[in-house]
């Protein structure tokens, strides 16, 4: 697979929810974000590669199916370059979190994680949310002026990252 992307590949990237029996692909999918950026994360590619096949199993199910939880990929020419998550955290609130937001290097600044997100805000309204919240590591400039740009706005909490703690995370929220 080349390093990059043609802008028009990437234009022709389809997101997609996670399929119940994709947990093998979800695992795969996750460890190699983690791999690449692993700053980006609340966890750690260790703790992620110490979870059991059926941990994995269950993930890709609940994420496949329901109000409450979703997971998306992007693919590209089969593909998959790219990996976001959303979940309501108390079944009874209107708000969710968008989580595990990552795209491939080679599919960055085409369009893809901008995919990705408006699958979750497209997901959080069709599930009766208000709004959506997420988590950005402090630094992570293209992150946050990609969320910015989605209408997300910085809430003024920080809190150290679970995975590094000499790092922050900042949120944000958008309302729907």
């Amino acid at each position: 697979m080349p390093d990059t992307l043609t802008e028009d590949a990437a234009h022709r990237a389809t997101v997609r929810r996670v399929r119940a029996d994709e947990g093998r692909v979800l695992r795969d999918v996750r460890l190699a974000a983690l791999q690449e950026s692993p700053s980006a994360f609340g966890s750690t590619y260790e703790a992620e590669a110490s979870r059991a096949d059926d941990e994995w199993i269950e993930r890709a199910q609940r994420g496949a199916a329901g109000v409450d939880r979703v997971t998306f990929f992007a693919v590209v020419n089969g593909e998959i370059v790219g990996l976001v998550g959303g979940f309501r955290p108390d079944s009874d609130a209107s708000n969710v979190d968008l989580v595990s937001m990552w795209t491939a290097p080679r599919a960055r600044r085409l369009g893809v994680a901008r995919a990705l997100v408006a699958a979750v805000l497209q997901w959080a309204t069709t599930a009766s949310a208000t709004m959506v919240h997420l988590w950005v590591t402090r630094g992570n400039e293209p992150a946050l002026r990609l969320y910015e740009s989605m209408g997300f706005r910085l809430t003024g909490e920080s809190q150290p990252l679970s995975s590094d703690l000499a790092k922050d995370e900042l949120a944000m929220t958008r309302d729907l």
